[in-house]
């Protein structure tokens, strides 16, 4: 999977949400702890994201 975190994060800046996309799952990762990670569907992500974003 490819990772990336938001623009918004700045490229020094390590301590970050990161998501990656996968066939079926979208993952989320602390950077400071990238060998633990959140998996969910990509409609949850998706929900999530509107709800925050509101």
């Amino acid at each position: 999977m490819t990772w990336f975190k938001s623009s918004h994060s700045g490229k020094a800046n390590t301590d970050c949400v990161e998501v990656a996309f996968a066939t079926q799952i979208t993952a989320v990762r602390d950077s400071k702890a990238p060998t633990g990670q959140l998996t969910v569907s990509h409609r949850a992500w998706a929900s999530f994201l509107a709800r925050v974003a509101r």
